[in-house]
This record gives C-alpha cells, structure tokens and sequence, in this order.
C-alpha cells in the first residue's frame, strides 16, 4: 500500500537533515548612534505654563440664540435663563459652552425638546418645526447680559 506511506512518521534522521538545511543568514551590526538628549531644565524653562483656554468657538455649535419671551424674562430676575439649543447636545456641553461664552458659574441645566405642532393656512396643512431649549440657572449675583442696550 504505496498510497498511505505519506501518513507514516518520519524517521528522525530526515528531521534533523531538514533542519541542518535552513541556514541562518547573519545579521549585520547597526551602529549606535548617539542622541543628545536636552536638559530637563531648558525644557522646562521654555514651555509655558498653560492657562485655561476658553473654547467659544464650540460654543456658538451649541447655543443656537437666547428665547426672549415674557416667561424668560419673569425667570432672568430669578438668575434662569432660557437658550434654544442643538438637539443632539447634553446638558454638560450646555453648561460648558455657557460658562466659556458668558464668564459665569452655572449651577443647573434643564432640558426641555418641544414637540413640532401641526399648522394650518386654508387648505394647506404643515407642521412648525419643534426644537430643544435649555433653562440654565446660574450663581447669584452674576448676570447673562441677552439683550444688549
């Protein structure tokens, strides 16, 4: 049976020929080269320290405008204001972009999605767009100026 002699295991004096046939290439020496490293000290002394950068630039992706309307007004004397938002921001990125843009302590943020409403002219029937607004309380003694006079 010719056929099956390729399942049989090999004598161990066939292994150690193949092995012998592998020959190793020799690997050549890389030089060294040396890096000056700078001193920790010149490096300190150049950077400079790292002050709180505000990012107002995100802000304005995130606020959409201040809702002016007689229920805003009555809460501003409250220190609560009301903004129309983006609707797929959270309330952390409401009260960063406000502290960043309006330089003030926010100490609650509420939020509001209002639903689109459907309209009518005649007969032509439409929906008003619905959007999301954000009531934020701020620290006592601190003003969010919205109108400007």
């Amino acid at each position: 049976m010719p056929a099956f002699n390729i399942f049989k295991n090999k004598k161990p004096e066939q292994r150690k020929e193949k092995k012998e046939e592998k020959t190793v290439k020799p690997v050549k020496k890389q030089k060294k080269i040396k890096v000056e490293k700078p001193k920790v000290e010149a490096v300190l002394e150049e950077k400079p320290r790292k002050i709180k950068e505000k990012k107002t630039d995100m802000a304005y992706r995130i606020l959409r405008s201040p809702q002016i309307t007689e229920k805003s007004t009555a809460l501003a004397e409250k220190n609560q204001y009301v903004f129309k938002v983006y609707p797929k921001t959270n309330k952390i990125e409401i009260k960063t972009a406000i502290e960043d843009l309006y330089n003030v302590d926010v100490l609650s943020v509420r939020i509001i999605k209002v639903r689109p409403k459907r309209r009518r002219l005649g007969r032509i029937s439409g929906w008003r767009a619905g959007y999301k607004k954000a009531v934020v309380k701020i620290k006592a003694g601190q003003k969010i100026e919205v109108m400007p006079r």
